[in-house]
């Protein structure tokens, strides 16, 4: 129980500041349409758990290094995200009305001022992660290698395509492998970047970078996976959504391929491999990381 406290309390601390630098992420010296600039902070202040941000400080902390210095690369990814979903939830692609217990961006701005934010999001990002060396000194060589692995991991073979695959998918998966493609790419795939991007932060060498890639991987996986079982069995006032939607749309999960039983335990055994591969990756300070993966094993939302 005291584990469960502490990591609830480490997400709420590094959420809180994560929320407060995003909030100040559009340099007041820009000049921007306010309406662009209303529909870009409603989605990127509208909550959520701010996963990524904290995998990327939480990695960076695993080996010892700047939580300050890995601040920009957490706001970045956390921008990319929020471009996601609100493309993601546009008529075109998945047609929602709501994210988060809101009305999705669309519905309150307009399609095409929806499409913009999420433009402007996805190039804000870069313009963030360069600040990790303007600000806090980070080499320029490893920001090269973070803004090459984020255009690789939130692009067209990584994020991108997963998305693509998804709606290719809509017209009938036959496989589990077709599906834990989407998974492992629409989902893992920022994870896993975030976990490396705070491990080059920190200096990580090939071998932990390898291992916080593993992890990644892993807890991305489950991740979803948890998601398609909430869609089934979770609480629609503490998801802000509608649940069985996968469901109603005739969406193939993981539950739909191998059961419900059968999901939670492939979670399980994903989250047992991920802590696996930290504890072997030999971190100065791996608490965090494992915490985290038992937290996001056991979420309800």
């Amino acid at each position: 129980m005291i584990v469960e406290t502490g990591i609830r309390d480490y997400l709420k601390e590094k959420a809180t500041w994560v929320e407060a630098e995003l909030e100040r992420s559009l340099p007041a010296e820009w000049h921007i349409p306010g309406a662009l600039k209303e529909s870009m902070m409603y989605s990127l202040m509208a909550g959520g758990k701010r996963l990524r941000p904290i995998l990327v400080i939480a990695a960076a902390e695993a080996l010892g290094g700047s939580a300050e210095a890995a601040l920009p690369v957490a706001l970045a990814v956390e921008m990319i995200h929020t471009y996601s979903l609100i493309h993601d939830d546009l008529p075109a692609m998945d047609n929602d009305d709501f994210r988060r217990g809101k009305p999705t961006n669309h519905k309150v701005y307009g399609e095409a001022m929806a499409v913009l934010a999420g433009d402007a999001l996805l190039t804000h990002a870069f313009f963030s992660v360069v600040q990790a060396s303007r600000k806090h000194g980070v080499p320029a060589e490893c920001v090269a290698d973070i803004v090459e692995e984020l255009s690789r991991l939130a692009g067209a073979p990584g994020m991108v395509g997963g998305q693509a695959a998804d709606m290719l998918g809509e017209q009938g998966l036959t496989k589990l492998s077709e599906l834990e493609y989407i998974h492992l790419h629409k989902t893992s795939d920022l994870i896993i970047f975030s976990l490396k991007a705070g491990g080059r932060i920190a200096g990580a060498d090939s071998a932990k970078l390898h291992a916080l890639e593993r992890f990644g991987q892993c807890i991305g996986l489950a991740f979803q996976i948890q998601d398609d079982i909430l869609d089934l069995i979770g609480d629609e006032q503490k998801l802000g959504k509608p649940v069985q939607s996968d469901v109603k749309q005739q969406k193939v999960t993981y539950p739909y391929f191998i059961g419900l039983e059968a999901s939670q335990a492939k979670v399980e055994e994903l989250t047992r491999e991920a802590k696996q591969a930290i504890v072997d990756g030999g971190f100065a300070n791996p608490a965090r990381l494992l915490q985290l993966a038992d937290f996001l094993m056991n979420r309800d939302h």
